[in-house]
């Protein structure tokens, strides 16, 4: 059963009960803006319905995608793992181009939903709902709020803080909403404060398989220590304040222990942990989405069509995995290819004895890979001559199979409605160590970073500590916690912003150019090699045979226009200039970009 929140137009029309629980995930818009608010927020069902809208509104998408500005460009084109051409990676990107501050009167950008969810708080508190019930919605709101505020202070800096709806009727009344841009710190501060305020209100664990997916007191949690992990990281931490990581470090043990308290885990499946979704112990925040195919019910999640063969689904071939990421996989012991003496790494047979995550995300030219129904399925991505084996070839010769549904057929792909986590159990874990890091607490951090190489099934060493060094420094520990985050979360839209709040974008990623793999069939293959190709690499040792006899790996260049030119700017993008048009209080940003306000207060 999939249950989530579920409200429709007709019903806030007609006023009908609508219940929270449903057996479809559906979010279907309505305008609450024309419907009086002594109606909605004196009825708790209507203003759940009310909340519904905000969930709508504010969920990411997969990747932690959103619909606007740089929120809706895919983040895994931008680092190492895929590939992508666009303006950020070229260095070409002007003062106009990141939208996200909006420029317009417009309820989809980030301050109209900021309003929509400021006159929400508003009204519950003005209504006569019970005190408890009151608290709860107001609760989830203001995690909304600040899930929007963290969305443009890591993009910009200090941002104007609207903690009310403003009124805009009237020339005096405009004056008003001429809101100064408030400082990065007061932001993140407000940011804390908000979820703070909902953790307080919100329960551990909701009592209801219908409430799954509503907002609980450790995502609060679990959101805050993000949010200031990366107020301590060196992106707005340049100096390199311990206290910056104290209150992170304190914010993520908080969000451990109640999340710990409440059920939640890291799951026992590295890969099945996408497919269940009610009480699944690793899923801590989750955009839930359906199945459904009528128009006005859909909410299908367009990951997994869009990701898996294009021959398997009814779109698909997107978030490629390049031959850098390919490289980047431990082996089987922890240790990273090259460093292994018990297994030594060959590029020939790439995909032998590595960390077991390897085969769980990365699908590449001969591995078995069960789709469409078909549990013995074999993937083939080589060409014979100059020709794809595929009817339309990886341009890396290689597949993201993460969370990729093994049963759907071909018709149904562009169904699927398999949920997004956007924080898992296992990034408060890894959030946890590198904020322990931050304060010198090693031991604390290499805690965490075991826990996650064991549930991966890395080999725990005679030593039992999963490949990892021992007697690490800070920086090296640092180091080991982002390269841990860069294999536990591919293809879930975090390395880009890893690499951004660390500053590592330019180091990592400038001067290169991204790498695919050609795999090729020798002329030594057998004559039926095409037909008899299946039975071969099933047998004992066989796909490695035929990798050793028949295939030659040549890399190639996929980004093939320009290197990867990322400017030092683009820490802090700049603030469009018809936003400041608008509100003349609002200031650039220094630097490159000409303004007065400085990100780093």
């Amino acid at each position: 059963m999939k249950s989530f929140l579920k409200y429709s137009a007709l019903a806030l029309a007609t006023g009908a009960a609508l219940a929270l629980g449903s057996c479809e995930k559906a979010l279907d818009k309505i305008n609450l803006g024309a419907t009086p608010g002594d109606l909605i927020y004196n009825d708790s069902t209507l203003a759940n319905l009310s909340l519904n809208y905000i969930y709508d509104q504010n969920l990411p998408l997969w990747f932690g995608m959103g619909g606007i500005g740089f929120s809706a460009v895919n983040p895994t084109g931008l680092s190492d793992e895929s590939f992508a051409d666009n303006a950020y990676l070229q260095g070409t990107v002007q003062p106009n181009d990141v939208t996200d501050f909006g420029t317009t009167l417009d309820k989809g950008n980030n301050y109209g939903k900021i309003r929509t969810i400021n006159m929400f708080i508003r009204d519950v508190r003005a209504g006569s709902l019970p005190a408890g019930t009151k608290n709860r919605l107001i609760a989830q709101a203001q995690f909304f709020r600040a899930w929007r505020y963290f969305d443009l202070v890591r993009l910009y800096g200090g941002v104007p803080l609207v903690m009310s709806p403003l009124n805009g009727v009237g020339s005096e009344a405009r004056d008003l909403t001429y809101l100064p841009r408030n400082t990065t710190t007061e932001t993140y501060a407000a940011i804390a404060a908000d979820l703070d305020s909902a953790a307080r209100a919100l329960p551990g664990k909701w009592p209801a398989s219908a409430d799954w997916g509503h907002i609980t007191k450790g995502a609060a949690l679990a959101f805050k220590g993000r949010a200031l992990l990366y107020a301590a990281s060196p992106q707005f931490n340049p100096g390199d304040d311990v206290a910056r990581w104290q209150a992170a470090y304190d914010a993520s043990l908080a969000a451990k222990n109640t999340l710990s308290a409440n059920g939640y885990a890291l799951h026992a499946s590295y890969d099945q942990m996408w497919f269940q979704e009610v009480n699944n112990p690793e899923a801590v925040m989750i955009t839930g989405f359906n199945t459904s195919s009528g128009d006005q019910t859909k909410k299908n999640n367009t990951y997994d069509n869009g990701t898996r063969p294009s021959y398997t689904g009814t779109g698909g071939g997107s978030n490629q995995p390049t031959w850098d990421m390919v490289q980047a996989y431990p082996m089987l012991d922890g240790k990273r290819p090259g460093q292994s003496t018990r297994y030594v790494y060959s590029q020939q047979l790439f995909y032998k004895n590595r960390d077991p995550r390897f085969d769980k995300t990365i699908a590449y030219n001969g591995c078995v890979w069960p789709l469409n129904g078909n549990t013995s399925y074999r993937l083939w991505t080589y060409y014979k001559g100059t020709a794809s084996v595929e009817t339309k070839a990886s341009t890396t010769s290689f597949y993201t199979r993460k969370a990729i549904n093994p049963t759907v057929d071909v018709s149904s792909a562009v169904y699927v409605g398999t949920d997004w986590m956007e924080i898992r159990y296992a990034e408060v874990l890894l959030n946890l160590a590198e904020a322990a890091c931050g304060i010198n607490d090693l031991t604390t951090a290499f805690d965490q970073l075991k826990a996650i190489r064991k549930r991966a099934g890395i080999e725990a060493g005679t030593d039992g500590n999963y490949g990892l060094t021992t007697g690490m420094s800070r920086t090296q520990m640092f180091d080991a916690i982002l390269y841990e985050r860069q294999i536990e979360f591919a293809f879930e839209g975090k390395r880009f912003w890893d690499l951004r709040r660390w500053r590592k974008l330019e180091s990592t990623l400038n001067g290169k150019r991204r790498l695919g793999l050609t795999i090729t069939l020798t002329a030594t293959a057998p004559s039926d090699f095409a037909t008899t190709r299946d039975a071969l690499a099933a047998a004992p040792g066989g796909l490695d045979n035929i990798y050793t006899n028949y295939f030659t790996i040549a890399t190639k260049q996929v980004d093939t226009k320009y290197n990867i030119a990322y400017k030092p700017e683009y820490y802090f993008f700049a603030i469009p200039q018809q936003a400041i048009d608008n509100n003349p209080k609002v200031q650039q940003n220094n630097g490159v970009w000409g303004g007065a306000f400085d990100p780093l207060r």
